[in-house]
């Protein structure tokens, strides 16, 4: 049965990876941090109990801080494939965070690649490297387009992908980057402006909310569906030589055509609810991000399949369900035919939405999920 390692697994990305990854018959194992508080809402429709002889889902704490962690997570688990997510991801909270956001996105990937090439392990490791890091940098971005990052965030996750090179090219490990461009659905995290504007329509259809505050709306983001791109994750680490890809759609839009896409779906007028607020600007501004994924379609035979206006439809008909509102289904309708078995809405977006809604006590994060947690 082959083996994968997943850094921030509880993540967007991390929890679609952890679906497809299972139902392609792995066991998964998950690093997740310690707190007072859990958040394995998204993956919380995934859990059988450890003890269960068939449990093919385990998660281990953690944290990318420490070296010793990481590296006895290495050594025991022994994963044929490490997909690295986890990071401090948010490109804001990176100018109020820059040194916690450059130990934990950057030295995070040192960390782990050096726990792999001093354990020995045969492994193949994937690298989430991002599209910010070719900041203003003119589109289309291709893998040779040079990196002009112009955040904290892009800094940090360009170091993490030259760190995978460096190892890649001195160490012969089997290290790979994804350089994904925008990628969302309806688990991305309520702070991101795709999920901000989705949320707030629903929001604002079911009388919960007034007003929704943005800050750049010209800014132009190639905006992809995030079960797609965990597909293109699993195909790089296929591959017979290890590289790099830059996955994206090929196509952008300003965040003003996100707006006005996602409130005329549900029939209302942006612009009586739209308010701008300076606090949301950033002090380097990136003008335009648009992926040229020639070479993924080439190469790993990976095409996106669902449109820009879909993807709106997918987010809003989520929030709404999760309003209690009744969808409009167009969003439903768009995945009908468009994946295997591995993702459907019933599965994907119902289901995972009953557990973050009931978010008891007793169940999302609870130690019941974790290897050696000592209960």
């Amino acid at each position: 049965m082959p083996r994968a390692l997943i850094t921030g697994i509880t993540g967007q990305d991390g929890s679609y990876l952890a679906e497809l990854l299972l139902s392609k018959g792995y066991e998964v194992h998950g690093l997740i941090r310690r707190a007072s508080t859990f958040n394995t809402d998204r993956i919380e429709h995934l859990y059988v109990d450890p003890h269960d002889a068939n449990a093919r889902l385990l998660l281990h704490y953690g944290d990318l801080s420490s070296l010793e962690q990481i590296s006895n997570l290495i050594y025991n688990v022994q994963p044929g494939e490490v997909y690295h997510l986890g990071a401090q991801s948010h490109v804001q909270v990176s100018f109020d965070m820059p040194e916690y956001t450059g130990s934990i996105t950057a030295l995070g990937t040192t960390r782990l690649l050096d726990a792999i090439r001093r354990s020995g392990v045969k492994t193949r490791f994937y690298q989430a490297s991002s599209s910010e890091m070719f900041g203003t940098a003119p589109p289309p971005q291709d893998e040779t387009v040079p990196f002009q990052p112009q955040s904290p965030y892009a800094a940090a996750k360009l170091y993490s992908h030259w760190m995978t090179r460096n190892y890649r090219d001195g160490y012969r490990l089997f290290a790979c980057s994804g350089i994904l461009f925008n990628h969302e659905s309806p688990r991305r995290g309520e702070t991101f402006v795709t999920r901000k504007v989705t949320r707030a329509v629903a929001r604002i259809v079911a009388g919960l909310q007034d007003k929704l505050y943005l800050g750049n709306l010209d800014a132009k983001r190639d905006w992809g569906y995030a079960p797609e791109y965990v597909e293109a994750m699993w195909s790089i680490l296929q591959q017979e030589r290890p590289d790099d890809f830059v996955i994206g759609t090929g196509d952008s839009h300003s965040v003003r055509e996100f707006v006005q896409e996602t409130f005329a779906y549900v029939g209302l007028d942006w612009e009586r609810y739209v308010a701008f607020d300076p606090r949301y600007l950033r002090p380097n501004e990136v003008p335009d991000l648009r992926a040229d994924p020639s070479k993924a379609k080439a190469r790993l035979g990976w095409s996106p399949r669902v449109t820009f206006k879909e993807l709106v439809r997918i987010m809003v008909d989520a929030d709404m369900e999760a309003c209690g509102l009744e969808p409009l289904g167009e969003g439903r309708r768009a995945l009908e035919g468009k994946f295997d078995a591995w993702h459907d809405w019933e599965h994907s977006v119902s289901i995972p939405l009953k557990y973050q809604l009931r978010r008891s006590p007793a169940a999302p994060g609870s130690s019941r999920w974790l290897v050696g947690s000592g209960s």
